[in-house]
Formats: C-alpha cells, sequence, structure tokens
C-alpha cells in the first residue's frame, strides 16, 4: 500500500510543478507535513543533497523521499511517480504540438505558465530562506527579534553571494566550501 501511495502522491507533484526541481518544493513541503514522512529540517537537508548531486532536483527529491519511506523499492516507485506525467504530457504535447504550435491560444498558454513557474519558484526560495536563516521557533519562544534570525546563515548567504559575484569558480567549489564551513563553525546545532 505505502508503494501506492509514494506513486499516487509524487505522481500529483510530477503533474503540477511546473518550472523545474525548484518547483517541486511547495508541494513536497506540502507532502511532508501532510504525511509525516519528513520534516521541513528534512527538506532543507534534500535539498542540499539534491542541489550538490548529479541530476534533476525534483528526481533526487523523489528519489531520497521514496527510499526514506520504503527503502530502495520506494526509491524507484517514488521517482517513477514523479516523471510519469511528465513523460505522458510531453508525448501529448510533442503530437499536437506539431499541429497546433502556431496556434495564438496555445502560445498564449505557454506564455501564461512563465509567472506561475515564477511564483512556485519563488515561493520555493522563500521556504528555503525560512529554514535556512529565519529561526522561528526561537524568536516564538523568547520574543526577541534578534533571535528571528541565524545569523551565522545569514552572513554565510551574504559572503557566498557576493564572493559568486566577484570569484568566478565553480559552483561546487562553493557548496565544498559551504560544506567545510557547516562543519567548523557548526551549523547543525
Amino acid at each position: 500500500m505505502i508503494y501506492l501511495k509514494l506513486f499516487y502522491e509524487f505522481a500529483k507533484i510530477g503533474l503540477f510543478s511546473v518550472g523545474g526541481g525548484l518547483a517541486t518544493l511547495p508541494f513536497l513541503t506540502d507532502l511532508g507535513n501532510s504525511t509525516g514522512w519528513f520534516t521541513p529540517a528534512d527538506l532543507a537537508n534534500m535539498l542540499a543533497i539534491s542541489e550538490s548531486t548529479p541530476g534533476a532536483i525534483g528526481v533526487n527529491m523523489a528519489t531520497y523521499v521514496g527510499f526514506h519511506v520504503a527503502s530502495l523499492p520506494g526509491a524507484a516507485v517514488a521517482t517513477l511517480g514523479l516523471v510519469t506525467p511528465s513523460i505522458a504530457v510531453i508525448l501529448v504535447i510533442a503530437h499536437m504540438l506539431k499541429r497546433f504550435q502556431q496556434n495564438r491560444y496555445v502560445q498564449n498558454a505557454f506564455y501564461a505558465l512563465r509567472p506561475a513557474s515564477t511564483g512556485l519558484i519563488a515561493a520555493a526560495g522563500m521556504g528555503v530562506v525560512s529554514i535556512s536563516i529565519l529561526t522561528l521557533s526561537d524568536y516564538s519562544q523568547t520574543g526577541n527579534l534578534l533571535n528571528l534570525v541565524n545569523w551565522k546563515a545569514l552572513v554565510l548567504a551574504v559572503a557566498l553571494f557576493f564572493a559568486m559575484k566577484k570569484i568566478k569558480w565553480h559552483p561546487a567549489a562553493f557548496i565544498a566550501i559551504s560544506a567545510v564551513i557547516g562543519i567548523v563553525f557548526h551549523f547543525g546545532s
């Protein structure tokens, strides 16, 4: 039964997350909240792992969740669930687009998907910020505004932002540097 639920949940995510892997984050947040399969902190870890490993973010995250929930078969089922709607939609669109690519309604529909994708990615970005930089639980316990922000994470994010603008290294170098900084300065605790 768990395999059917994994396939169904990830098929829904694959069908409605238009805009790539980051657009899956709001859906994954909802999935974690509704099923209890993972916490927001687990989601942040999944995102970090998915960003630093080869492959599509959404597929990596589906595989991670599936493995976490039901081992290797769960990973395969969740991944298959995520990609099945995309494959079906691509096959249908490829067949029809050849006939309708000049149709203004089709062009308008694709144009309208751009802001939807942007909004989903922005929501995902805000979710990552709230998990990694904001410390709402500390703030709610103390009421002190200084406890609202994880200052170490904010300084690291700002430093990396400017370093990436100035130094033209491969993103993997910045990921490795961030991992070392996280270990040295105990970001997880």
